[in-house]
C-alpha cells in the first residue's frame, strides 16, 4: 500500500440521505487539511448549497467514470444496501480504497465475495460501524477482563426508537426484504439497530465468529417487508448467550443501550453516547465517558500511516451471520392492528406498539427471547438457523 501525502482525494457515493452526515463530516475534514472531496456520485441533483465551500467537486452518476476523472484515492459508499457489492468491485477495480457503509452487503456470500476482491485488491476496506471505533468498546472489555463484574452470564441489548411511515416511503428499498429480485435485508435488527448487534459482538469477542444457531423473532406493525420490532439470541464463542431486542415503534426514544451481565454487578453501555457505567452491590454507580475515533479519519492514518484499520471486513462477519440468519428466516409476523396505537402527524403515520418498549427492556436484562417473557400481541416466532 503507497503512502499518500497532502489531502487523501475522495469520491462521496450517495449525497442524500444518510449521505449527508457524511458530507459533513468531509466538511471537516477538509478543514482539517486531510482530505479534499474532489467528487459526488448520485443519480440525483445535488444542490450546489451541500457542496459550497468544498472547491471544485465533480458530479456524475456514473461511479467508474468519476473515478477515471478524479483518480479518488477513497471511495465513500453510502448507497442502498443491496448496491454496495458491484459498487465496491468498481471502487476497488479503479484502485480506490473503500469506506462502506453497515451492513456491508446484503447477504453472507455478498460478503465472502467482498472479502475476495478487497485481500486480492491489496487495498483497504472500512466497514461503517460507527460504535466500533469507540474505546468504550476496549473500556467495557477491560472492566470485564480484570472481574469487575465477575464471571459474566450474558448480554442482553435494548433499543427503542421512533419512526414514521416517512421513514419507509424514503426510499424504494426501505423495509424491503427483497427488491427487483435482489435481496435487501433492511429491517430493524440489520439496519438502524445494527451497531447494537455489531456490538454487542465485539464486546463479546464474537464479531469475527458466533457459536450455534441464531434465534429469531421477527414482527412488523408497519405495512412493510421487513422487520420493525424483533429480538435475536445467539451465542459467543465461549458460550456467553448475546441476545439484542429492538422496535422501531416505541412510546418513548430512547438511546439504545447494553447491558453486560456478571455474577458480581453489571455494566450498561449506552453505545450511541461512548457512556459506560459500571454497577455492583452495595456501591454507587461509576459512569464514564470516551472517546471516538472517526471511520474515514482512521481509514486515511492507515493508509498515510499504517496505523490498524479499526473495522475490517473480518471485524463483521459475525454481524453477517446474524443478517443471514435474518434473509433466511420465515416472514415477519404482522402486529394485529387492534394491538397498535395509530396516529397521523406532521412527519407521517406514527404506529406504537402498547408494551413493547417495557418488552423490549426486559429482554436485555434476562438476555431473552419476546416469547420467553410474555408477548401479549401475537405468538411466539420460530427460530432460524
Amino acid at each position: 500500500m503507497t503512502p499518500l501525502s497532502g489531502p487523501v482525494p475522495v469520491v462521496l457515493v450517495g449525497v442524500h440521505g444518510h449521505g449527508r452526515s457524511h458530507l459533513r463530516n468531509l466538511r471537516r475534514l477538509s478543514d482539517a487539511g486531510l482530505v479534499r472531496l474532489v467528487g459526488v456520485c448520485d443519480r440525483r441533483p445535488v444542490p450546489d448549497s451541500l457542496l459550497e465551500g468544498l472547491g471544485p467537486v465533480h458530479h456524475s452518476s456514473d461511479l467508474s467514470g468519476l473515478l477515471e476523472l478524479t483518480g479518488a484515492a477513497i471511495t465513500v459508499l453510502v448507497t442502498p444496501i443491496h448496491t454496495h457489492l458491484p459498487l465496491a468491485r468498481i471502487a476497488l477495480d479503479h484502485g480506490s480504497h473503500l469506506l462502506l457503509e453497515k451492513p456491508p452487503t446484503a447477504t453472507l456470500a455478498e460478503f465472502d465475495e467482498l472479502c475476495t476482491a478487497v485481500a486480492a485488491s491489496g487495498l483497504a476496506c472500512q466497514v461503517g460501524f460507527q460504535s466500533l471505533g469507540s474505546s468504550a468498546v476496549a473500556a467495557v472489555r477491560a472492566l470485564v477482563a480484570d472481574g469487575a463484574i465477575g464471571a459474566v452470564r450474558g448480554i442482553g441489548g435494548a433499543g427503542t426508537w421512533i419512526r414514521t411511515s416517512a421513514y419507509y416511503e424514503r426510499a424504494a428499498w426501505a423495509g424491503r426484504r427483497r427488491l427487483d429480485g435482489r435481496d435487501v435485508v433492511d429491517g430493524a435488527l440489520t439496519n438502524p439497530f445494527a451497531h447494537a448487534i455489531a456490538t454487542a459482538l465485539a464486546v463479546a469477542g464474537a464479531d469475527q465468529a458466533v457459536s450455534g444457531p441464531v434465534e429469531l423473532e421477527l414482527f412488523h406493525a408497519h405495512d412493510i417487508e421487513s422487520d420493525d420490532t424483533s429480538c435475536v439470541r445467539l451465542h459467543a464463542p465461549d458460550g456467553t448467550p448475546i441476545s439484542v431486542a429492538v422496535t422501531l415503534c416505541a412510546a418513548e426514544h430512547r438511546p439504545p443501550h447494553l447491558v453486560v451481565h456478571g455474577d458480581a454487578g453489571r455494566i450498561v453501555f449506552e453505545y450511541t453516547l461512548d457512556r459506560v457505567t459500571l454497577h455492583r452491590p452495595g456501591e454507587e454507580p461509576v459512569t464514564t465517558e470516551h472517546p471516538r475515533t472517526d471511520l474515514l479519519e482512521n481509514l486515511v492514518a492507515h493508509i498515510g500511516r499504517g496505523e490498524p484499520l479499526l473495522v475490517p471486513p473480518a471485524a463483521t462477519r459475525g454481524f453477517m451471520t446474524v443478517l443471514e440468519a435474518v434473509r433466511r428466516a420465515p416472514d415477519p409476523t404482522p402486529i394485529p392492528e387492534s394491538a397498535q396505537q395509530v396516529s397521523v402527524e406532521a412527519e407521517g403515520t406514527r404506529r406504537v406498539v402498547p408494551g413493547v418498549d417495557g418488552l423490549v427492556l426486559r429482554s436485555a436484562e434476562r438476555v431473552a427471547l419476546f416469547s420467553e417473557i410474555g408477548v401479549p400481541w401475537t405468538p411466539a416466532a420460530k427460530a432460524a438457523s
